[in-house]
C-alpha cells in the first residue's frame, strides 16, 4: 500500500472522491450491487476509468468498517491525499471571504458534519489545527458524505497565530459563544469573516478567544443549554448563504 494512502468507506464518500479530478484513487472494492449504482449515478461519464476495480461481497468489506462501527453500503475505496491548500495563497486579491476556524474541535463525526455543512453553503474554508485534523479517519469521511471533496481545508501549526495574521489583513473575527451579548443574525456579515468556533466540551480556549473580535451567540430556547457543534455552525452558515443571496 502506498505510504500516502488510506481507506474510505460509505457510497459518497467514493463516488465523490471518484468525481473530483484533484483526487487519486488508487483502488476501489465494490459489490456488484455497488458498481451498477456507480453506473446508474453517473450515466454519462464512467468514473471507474483507470481505477484499478476489485469485487468483493458484503461480508469481504466488512473488515474495512468494524472497527469504527459503520456501514460501508458496498464502497471502499484506497485514495491518495490531495494537495493541502495554503491559506496564505488562498486569501491573495480576495474579498468578501468567509473561513471557519475550528479551535480545539478534534471529534471526526463532528468535524465531517460541520465540513459538510460548510460545503453545502459555500463557506470558502476551514481552519483547522494540523494535529487535530483526522486527515485518514472513515469516520470523518463518512459523515462528511463526499463533501470533503469540494471545500478548502487549510491546516495549520498554530490557531492563535493564523488568527493573528488574517486579523492584520482584514479580516474581522467572530467567536460563537454562549455567553456573546449579540445574536448573530444582527451582525451585518459583510467583508471578510472568520467564524470561530470552540469544542463542545469546553468551548474556545481563553488566549485563543481574545483574538475574537467580537463574541456572538445563537438565540435558543433558554431551558435548552446549548446546541451540537455542528448543528450550530449548519444554522450559522444557512444564514450567512441567505444574506449572500439577497444582497
Amino acid at each position: 500500500m502506498n505510504k500516502s494512502s488510506f481507506f474510505i468507506i460509505g457510497q459518497h464518500a467514493v463516488i465523490e472522491a471518484l468525481r473530483n479530478p484533484k483526487r487519486k484513487v488508487l483502488r476501489i472494492f465494490l459489490t456488484e450491487e455497488s458498481k451498477k449504482n456507480i453506473h446508474k449515478k453517473s450515466p454519462n461519464k464512467n468514473l471507474l476509468n483507470d481505477v484499478k476495480v476489485y469485487f468483493k461481497t458484503k461480508k469481504e468489506l466488512d473488515k474495512y468498517s468494524t472497527r469504527e462501527n459503520l456501514q460501508h453500503q458496498g464502497y471502499v475505496a484506497e485514495v491518495e491525499h490531495i494537495q493541502k491548500p495554503i491559506l496564505k495563497e488562498y486569501i491573495k486579491e480576495k474579498n468578501n471571504v468567509t473561513l471557519i476556524c475550528l479551535d480545539g474541535v478534534t471529534d471526526p463525526r463532528n468535524i465531517g458534519s460541520l465540513i459538510r455543512s460548510a460545503a453545502s453553503f459555500n463557506i470558502d474554508g476551514i481552519i483547522i489545527k494540523e494535529r487535530n485534523f483526522p486527515s485518514e479517519s472513515k469516520l470523518m469521511y463518512k459523515a462528511a458524505s463526499g463533501a470533503i471533496e469540494y471545500i478548502n481545508i487549510f491546516e495549520v501549526s498554530n490557531i492563535n497565530s493564523t488568527l493573528k495574521n488574517l486579523k492584520e489583513k482584514n479580516f474581522w473575527v467572530y467567536g460563537f459563544d454562549g455567553s456573546g451579548k449579540e445574536d448573530f443574525t444582527d451582525i451585518e456579515w459583510k467583508g471578510n469573516n472568520i467564524l470561530l468556533f470552540g469544542s463542545e466540551g469546553s468551548g474556545m480556549h481563553k488566549h485563543t478567544s481574545k483574538y475574537a473580535d467580537f463574541l456572538v451567540k445563537i438565540e435558543i430556547n433558554e431551558k435548552i443549554e446549548s446546541l451540537n457543534i455542528s448543528n450550530s455552525a449548519a444554522i450559522v452558515f444557512h444564514h450567512l448563504s441567505y444574506l449572500k443571496k439577497k444582497s
